[in-house]
């Protein structure tokens, strides 16, 4: 009879046996991969739309006529009643230079015209007295021509001692700078105490009238607009639409941004805020076309320096990755101009997700499945 030692060495030897036949059992056995997930996703059928491209540009409102006005004259300002903003009649005090100098050389000119009004008239005394010597012959003519002269001479003299008598009175005037229009000042340009020259900027003023907008656009776009072509815009502020005419083309571009200027004639705009600032809606751009493809924004998934859709195949149900040239983007969409056709269906929805050869399954909108009317009689 065995000893209980033999038979638990033959259990335990038995054990091992079945534990290695299990783990050589589990390490031959293949492994299923798991399977993928079918998705559902949303897709957007391929088909041609007319492209407008428009174009929305920033403006602002400005007066037809602005003005920068300054002094005739050199000189030292002392006053300028007139500050931004402010609305001025026309001929109201905007600033006034120190005209001391301007006064005396006006003071002086006058003292001229009375020298040389008694010059004349003692000219023309002579002239009257020698001509009655001549009519009693006891001077020759050519004594009379000389008094005749002296005398036109004096006439001259006294008509140019008058002319600079007015020429500085001017100048005393032009010592006072006012408004040649009624509207509103739109800049100050100098300070009381700096001495400015003839002709230097001291206010800008915006005539009353008619307002413009005025705003700048791309070489593509300037090359598209015609003087006296209708475009409309919208006051920012207010919502206002308003409608006007091109008045005015830049015939070059900024040096610094390259764009052209545009002004912009408003209709009925006399009481539009000046500065206010306007959306111009352009017309129709170049590239325009019929159609387009166009496709929600949220289809494209980037694929290295390009784009690509996920494009789906209808026969198997599974979904491939075909990359696609975007042209431009329209608002919410953007628009393809390479890699598809019209009628293939692409997935609108969850891009990342989604893998080369995924079987997938079209989503239905429950909303729209229950809104679905029921067949009668069931």
């Amino acid at each position: 009879m065995p000893s209980f030692s033999s038979l638990a060495s033959r259990r335990v030897v038995h054990l091992c046996a079945t534990a290695l036949f299990l783990t050589t059992l589990a390490a031959c056995s293949k492994k299923e991969s798991p399977q993928e997930p079918l998705r559902s996703v949303k897709l957007v059928t391929v088909a041609g739309t007319d492209l407008n491209v428009l174009g929305e540009y920033s403006g602002e409102v400005r007066a037809r006529v602005e003005s920068r006005l300054g002094f005739q004259v050199a000189g030292k300002l002392v006053q300028r009643p007139a500050e931004q903003g402010q609305r001025v009649s026309a001929g109201q005090l905007l600033a006034l230079i120190d005209a001391q100098d301007y006064q005396l050389a006006a003071q002086a000119a006058a003292a001229q015209v009375v020298a040389a009004q008694s010059q004349r008239d003692l000219a023309a005394a002579d002239f009257k007295r020698f001509e009655a010597l001549k009519t009693q012959n006891f001077i020759s003519g050519a004594e009379l021509e000389r008094r005749d002269a002296t005398l036109k001479a004096a006439d001259a003299a006294l008509n140019q001692a008058k002319a600079q008598a007015q020429a500085q009175s001017n100048q005393a005037g032009y010592a006072r700078l006012t408004a040649s229009q009624s509207g509103v000042i739109t800049g100050v340009d100098a300070e009381v105490g700096q001495v400015v020259s003839a002709g230097q900027p001291v206010v800008r003023l915006a005539h009353d009238g008619p307002r413009d907008a005025v705003f700048a656009v791309p070489e593509a776009m300037a090359m598209a607009l015609k003087v006296g072509q209708s475009m409309k815009a919208i006051l920012v502020s207010t919502g206002q639409p308003l409608q006007g005419q091109v008045r005015e083309l830049a015939a070059s571009a900024d040096p610094v941004t390259r764009t052209y200027a545009v002004k912009l004639a408003l209709d009925a705009s006399e009481r539009l805020p000046l500065g206010g600032t306007v959306n111009v809606l352009a017309a129709q751009l170049p590239g325009s076309q019929s159609g387009a493809i166009k496709l929600p924004t949220s289809a494209l998934r980037q694929e290295g320096s390009g784009s690509a859709v996920w494009v789906l195949d209808e026969a198997n149900m599974t979904v491939d990755l075909k990359p696609v040239q975007v042209a431009t983007v329209d608002g919410n969409q953007v628009v393809i101009s390479g890699g598809l056709q019209s009628g293939q269906k692409v997935v609108s929805a969850g891009v990342h997700m989604l893998t080369p050869g995924q079987k997938v399954t079209v989503y239905v909108d429950p909303a729209a499945k229950s809104a679905a009317p029921t067949p009668s009689g069931r």
